[in-house]
């Protein structure tokens, strides 16, 4: 392997292969590159290191006699594939038995792309099908307008939904998201994808009730997350076990996508999009972060209280839950995010009522979220935010009580789910930055609603059952 014209050789733990083929090739490099194998034994603290020695001889072969396989294949581009079967039914079997033999499945059943399918898809683009939007990291495929439809085609979506994909995909290419360690690390990251505008309610995108699905009423959000998963899998490399090494893998399948509920936001506030990135009230657009998991908290209070002493306990409560010593939310530490609190609209409502309004309800929740130093250090946490790469981090460790976040705003603070006061929702991050991105629909965008009210049936509120 010749890395900038200096012959390497890759040491790798044997669980860790996938992973590290994935970063060689999402670099340009060869995948088979060259590369000596330990188990992990070898990388823990206080290991024997003689082990290396006695295989150096694999070093010296693989920095002056390797060469790649993919060097003698014959550049092409890839093939229509085609499949036969007695009847549709057979045909489709045998389609779904080919995703998974050839690891392009996910483990649920599959549309397959072709042509006239895809010719549908692409109604809903802009730019060109061959227009690039980056490398899927970590192993690198090209993010085309093309294989975005055929992940979307995959996983049951529609032509309306295609926006909201390609923006999504553009945020998570954003160097500054992190993804291309969260793909491959043991965290169990996912994306999550908050939609604001518009675009949410004509897609039929979930803001209420069960807005993490499943929805019949409102498909939109696990097409579109399931097809963000296929790609991350297809063209990034991320097959559990192999170049995703996510111990639990929470939520793979269709991530989380949904809108917000901007229609039952309090007077004077506004949508998280314009909060956060600064757009617009009413522009379409996509706010994508990682998280590791999602907890319900009990917020409502359970006898006959007054309002102001309800919301007073159930601010309590979350800050309670959230001032725990989990490390998960340092890489958002100072410009990301700890993570997404979900409250709906009659808890929102209320709370403005009171005089709450989004920032003294975050500026409350990170001051009562603080954690004290002795707790830091009795669980280890100490440890972790005294070695983490940022400085700003580091020097977070002599505050005490410790703050969850370098500052109040960097909380996401979202209105969604149903109209219940009892609970809220809080996701933990994972994640530096919150990556905002507006989406752009085609001329004929009216035209695929139109077509979806004829599939689908009825979307407005009224002819919901």
């Amino acid at each position: 392997m010749e890395a900038q014209g200096i012959p390497t050789v890759t040491l790798t733990r044997t669980d860790f292969v996938g992973v590290v083929k994935n970063a060689v090739s999402g670099v340009g490099l060869a995948p088979d590159a060259a590369m000596v194998t330990f188990p992990i034994d070898l990388f823990l603290p206080g290991s024997d290191l003689a082990s290396l020695t006695g295989r150096k001889r694999e070093f010296y072969d693989g920095l002056t006699r390797w060469e790649s396989g993919f060097a003698r294949l014959a550049p092409g581009t890839n093939a229509m594939l085609s499949v036969e079967g007695a009847t549709y039914e057979e045909a489709l079997i045998k389609v779904n038995h080919l995703f998974l033999t050839n690891l392009w499945g996910d483990g649920l059943p599959l549309w397959p792309a072709t042509k006239e399918r895809m010719d549908w898809m692409l109604r809903g683009a802009v730019f060109p099908c061959t227009h690039r939007l980056g490398k899927f990291p970590p192993r690198g495929g090209f993010a085309t307008v093309e294989a975005c439809a055929v992940a979307l085609a995959m996983a049951g979506g529609r032509p309306e939904y295609l926006p909201v994909l390609l923006a999504a995909v553009e945020a998570f290419l954003d160097p500054s998201s992190n993804s291309e360690q969260l793909q491959a690390n043991s965290g169990s990251a996912f994306p999550v994808v908050i939609v604001n505008g518009p675009i949410g309610k004509q897609i039929r995108l979930n803001s209420g009730f069960g807005c993490f699905g499943p929805d019949p009423q409102r498909p939109a959000g696990a097409s579109i997350g399931r097809a963000l998963r296929l790609m991350q899998q297809n063209l990034g490399g991320a097959l559990p076990g192999v170049g995703a090494m996510a111990v639990y893998g929470a939520m793979r399948y269709t991530n989380a996508v949904f809108a917000e509920d901007e229609e039952g936001l309090p007077e004077g506030w506004p949508p998280h999009a314009t909060e956060r990135h600064g757009y617009a009230p009413g522009t379409n657009s996509v706010s994508l972060l990682f998280a590791t998991g999602v907890t319900n908290i009990r917020r409502r209070s359970a006898k006959k209280e007054s309002a102001e002493e309800d919301a007073l306990q159930g601010m309590h409560r979350i800050a309670d839950f959230m001032r725990t010593p989990n490390l998960a939310a340092l890489a958002g530490y100072d410009k990301g995010t700890p993570g997404i609190l979900m409250i709906p609209r009659v808890v929102a409502q209320t709370m403005a009522g009171l005089g709450w309004t989004r920032q003294s309800m975050r500026d409350f929740l990170w001051e009562y979220s603080k954690i004290p130093a002795e707790h830091l250090r009795r669980s280890g946490a100490a440890a972790w935010i005294g070695i983490n790469s940022s400085p700003v981090v580091r020097a977070s460790l002599a505050l005490d009580p410790w703050p969850i976040a370098a500052k109040p705003n960097n909380l996401v603070l979202v209105v969604a789910g149903g109209g219940h006061p009892t609970n809220a929702y809080w996701l933990q991050g994972n994640g530096p930055r919150v990556i905002g991105r507006e989406i752009r629909v085609p001329e004929s965008f009216d035209r695929l609603l139109a077509e979806a009210d004829r599939d689908l049936g009825c979307a407005s509120e009224a002819c919901t059952v």
